[in-house]
């Protein structure tokens, strides 16, 4: 029997964990597809796909006796469609990385000389890196306990996330794997099932386990997530002040009473109190503030009115060289200074509301070190105080995040832990929200799992030196929702940042932030710095390619646009010089194509 080829091929061939599409397993029966989309293989990667088939064809057209070619043309064809099935989703999806341990273990190995430590780690919401006092970026920024753990502790100048947007952020921060890992691209879709979160592990040594505060991946619930004993949440952003939703504790709806930073900090010690207190703990408070649009307490309302704005140098137009043409644009957006949340704020006294609103997180932060104090828990807790994202107040002519500028990505990081941690430590490495999983692991005594993209810096809080990363990676990925900030691919160095545009016609950027901190000259196109250039590119692609990151991952349509533009705002960019040509080049070119 000569075998139909067609025979061999599955009905599609992007699968993630199962068909992506309406596809069969080898008896025939429909599999269940999952939410997230594989996007076709790269062509080569189609390539080795043809291979196999025709191996298994030869394999097939073999000579045989009568008694097994029966057998043969009966059943093997079945087995050879899913043999080919899983090589071909094996390759077409190799993008899909480990997220688990094999067969979904929570068993970690033991670190040597670790003693397993209490842990906090408190979350903020757009909290930018450099709005902490002791900074002095701006006269109304005010956070003395802030300031007492970077005195008391160490403080992490270049901490990063390697996206910088609510969910895929706090995703990365609990699995340690970068975005297109986890697939936690936005803020409307939830979390895929077979992620594991690092508080697992945690319990699973014996760790008692609490959340109090945000949660926002997955749209609009607020259910209890795997990895928690003690749970406190609210739907997506939640409110500052008290709304019909209310809070969600411990699987039981009810209503919030006040404002949301005074109440998240009560239910957090509320957690501390009714512990077992022959147990360690791990707490996870996760503010809402300073989210946008920011109210402060009623008590911390307009401290800051008499001081004065500093606007950044990029706030103005004509301070950047070579800007791409989709960040001119930008300037009038919904995410832009010309026409912000498509409306005429005032952006320096938006600036002081948030400070006013950080200030109630700064307060709650006192509140959590003196009850440590009167417990007796400050030596064997460790405080770890992190930013989900950045924040732009004018910066390139932006407000908001997304982008992979330094006042987008970069965020506060501050670690206190008598005993570990040296008072007045600052770690100068490169560190990101993919690190805070093994590092917290590590600090209860174990070792993270080897399919984490992060590592941890506990050794540096040790005073220890490791070898450790030369470049962070960077990802965005396009929003319908906010059209005008295109998906992006970047890799921050030490001294150098590539910035790379995906499917737009467009310049991408290169920035020297030894000699332009601001990054306002992009020397994409110098060509002193084409070597630089070359170089980082390939390093960008191999940390892509390393970790199954050469993709773009989809998800469905969910929510609505921000799309406008302002008739009075900053009219569209003209093309570049270096993209224009006469028109008799014009014709010319095309003809020899």
């Amino acid at each position: 029997m000569r075998m139909k080829s067609h025979l061999f091929w599955p009905p599609a061939l992007t699968w993630s964990r199962y068909n992506e599409s309406t596809a069969h397993d080898f008896k025939g029966q429909i599999m269940k597809p999952t939410s997230s989309v594989c996007l076709p293989a790269p062509v080569h990667e189609f390539k080795k796909m043809h291979r196999i088939r025709i191996s298994l064809l030869r394999f097939f057209r073999r000579p045989t006796t009568n008694a097994l070619k029966h057998t043969r043309q009966k059943r093997l064809p079945f087995a050879a469609g899913f043999i080919f099935a899983v090589a071909a989703s094996t390759i077409a999806c190799g993008q899909d990385g480990r997220v688990s341990q094999p067969g979904h273990s929570l068993e970690l190995l033991k670190t040597s000389g670790n003693k397993p430590r209490n842990i906090i780690f408190i979350l903020t919401d757009d909290h930018r890196f450099d709005a902490m006092g002791f900074l002095k970026a701006q006269s109304f920024i005010k956070t003395p306990n802030l300031d007492r753990l970077a005195k008391e502790g160490a403080y992490f100048p270049n901490a990063f996330v390697t996206t910088s947007l609510c969910s895929p952020s706090r995703a990365s921060i609990l699995t340690g794997l970068y975005a297109h890992k986890h697939k936690v691209i936005d803020n409307q879709h939830p979390v895929p099932e077979n992620l594991v979160f690092f508080p697992q592990y945690l319990q699973k040594i014996g760790y008692q386990t609490a959340l109090v505060g945000k949660w926002h991946m997955g749209g609009a619930h607020d259910d209890p997530q795997r990895g928690f004993d003690y749970w406190v949440s609210f739907k997506g952003q939640g409110s500052y002040l008290p709304e019909k939703n209310g809070l969600n504790v411990n699987g039981k709806h009810v209503p919030q009473k006040g404002y949301i930073t005074d109440e998240l900090t009560d239910y957090a010690l509320d957690f501390l109190n009714h512990r077992d207190k022959n147990k360690p703990f791990m707490l996870y408070l996760s503010h809402k503030a300073v989210h946008d649009n920011f109210i402060p307490a009623e008590r911390n309302r307009g401290m800051f009115k008499n001081y004065s704005f500093n606007p950044p140098l990029t706030m103005q137009t004509g301070k950047l060289e070579g800007a791409p043409m989709w960040l001119q644009n930008q300037r009038n957006s919904w995410h832009g200074v010309d026409f912000p949340y498509h409306s005429n704020l005032d952006i320096g006294e938006y600036y002081k509301r948030y400070a006013e609103t950080l200030y109630g997180v700064d307060e709650s932060l006192g509140r959590i070190l003196d009850y440590l104090k009167q417990q007796g828990l400050l030596e064997s807790t460790l405080i770890v105080y992190m930013g989900d994202n950045g924040f732009q107040f004018g910066e390139h002519g932006l407000i908001d995040k997304r982008t992979a500028y330094e006042a987008s990505m970069r965020v506060p990081m501050l670690v206190y832990g008598p005993g570990i941690v040296k008072p007045g430590t600052v770690v100068p490495e490169v560190v990101a929200n993919i690190d805070i999983a093994p590092t917290l692991l590590d600090v209860a005594g174990l070792k993270a799992p080897n399919y984490m993209d992060g590592k941890s810096f506990l050794p540096f809080l040790e005073g220890k030196k490791q070898t450790w990363r030369d470049g962070l990676l960077y990802e965005y990925y396009w929003e319908r929702n906010y059209p005008q900030t295109p998906s992006m691919f970047a890799l921050r160095g030490s001294r150098y940042k590539y910035i790379h545009y995906y499917g737009i016609w467009d310049t991408d950027e290169l920035y020297d932030l030894q000699n332009d901190s601001l990054e306002t000259r992009n020397l994409i196109r110098n060509k002193n710095y084409q070597d630089v250039v070359t170089r980082m590119n390939q390093e960008l692609f191999g940390l892509l390619k390393g970790s199954q990151g050469m993709y773009i991952p989809l998800n469905p349509d969910s929510g609505e646009q921000s799309n406008l533009r302002s008739e009075y705002g900053s009219p569209a960019a003209s093309f570049p010089s270096y993209l224009m040509r006469e028109r008799e080049d014009s014709l010319s070119t095309g003809n020899n194509k």
